[in-house]
């Protein structure tokens, strides 16, 4: 298939790469004509504008910095808008915004061009190893046409749903990694301080409950299912091991901001009269301040986590 690929940086130039590698024909842009010098050597055309590289191929892939840059090449004056046919398709790979993605869609949609949002997850090594997420937004038959070609840029491509939906699956991603990060950046600092061996404690809370489990498995018990009693750990016993973390911290002059926000979202929830109830149940609070309720049926839940077992290796955490 003839292909074109925008955006050859830390990312791009690996994934592109691997579409070569898969047998396709490309056509490269970057704002750096240097940086497609290896894909041009491998046997891939050159075009001065992302106008052009529309203009000659079927598909096309963007990986960018973010949404100004995806902004000029999809809308800008010798952008893609300017060179897709009716009926070719897009794929924008940049971690991206959801409402500037959408507008894209909307455009192109008039035009009778295919969008799809198509973030990816791994880092530099999962793309140059095509061991890579790519969570897709957009038309489920696009995605399942085109499926064949994203399987030659990752190994898990996952169709997540309308237009803008992989988008907000990366930002939640890599929010919550970026936070658990500062958390436990928090309580490991805590612990060494507090005079233990930095490798001593890693291995240890390692193989903890929460140091077995994927970081995403904790919301599969009570939180997505709703489901907060039986108690598997009461949350009076979570507040007093939280409370006892955060004087610690006190007596070592650690500052403990995360923990004791956590605390004081604990101790709401004691207020509420929740002490006998599972230990997850302060994630309700967050659920009534968003005015949003999650429920997800336990049986769907097993079936995800059987397809998983039957599955391939899942992608690492890396963004």
């Amino acid at each position: 298939m003839k292909i074109g690929f925008i955006g050859l940086g830390t990312m791009g130039r690996h994934m592109a790469s691997n579409l070569m590698k898969a047998g396709h024909q490309l056509v490269v842009h970057d704002v750096r004509m240097e940086a497609a010098a290896p894909h041009r050597e491998a046997g891939a055309g050159w075009a001065e504008t992302p106008r052009r590289v529309a203009e000659a191929t079927e598909v096309v892939f963007t990986s960018l910095p973010g949404p100004p840059e995806v902004e000029t090449v999809a809308l800008g004056e010798q952008g893609l808008l300017a060179g897709l046919a009716a009926g070719k398709v897009y794929f924008d790979l940049t971690t991206n915004a959801p409402a500037l993605v959408r507008r894209i869609h909307e455009v192109f949609k008039g035009r009778g061009i295919h969008v799809l949002d198509a973030p990816v997850s791994g880092g530099p090594r999962g793309a140059e190893t095509r061991r890579l997420a790519l969570w897709v937004g957009g038309d489920e038959g696009v995605f399942k046409r085109y499926k064949p070609v994203l399987d030659a840029i990752g190994d898990q491509p996952y169709y997540v749903g309308p237009i803008g939906a992989g988008s907000i699956a990366k930002l939640v991603h890599n929010c919550a990694g970026y936070v658990i990060q500062t958390a436990l950046a928090e309580a490991f600092t805590l612990g060494v301080k507090a005079g233990v061996d930095p490798l001593a404690l890693w291995k240890a809370v390692r193989q903890g409950a929460v140091g077995r489990r994927r970081t995403f498995d904790g919301l599969v018990d009570q939180f997505l299912p709703g489901r907060f009693e039986p108690a598997a750990f009461a949350l009076r016993l979570a507040h007093k091991d939280v409370t006892l973390a955060t004087i610690l911290g006190r007596e070592h002059k650690v500052p403990m901001r995360l923990a004791n926000i956590t605390l004081e979202e604990m101790t709401e929830a004691l207020n509420r009269g929740w002490g006998e109830r599972d230990s997850r149940v302060p994630m309700l609070l967050q659920e009534e301040r968003a005015g949003v309720e999650i429920r997800v049926p336990e049986a769907a839940i097993r079936q995800v986590l059987e397809l998983e077992k039957s599955g391939p290796a899942s992608p690492g955490t890396v963004p």
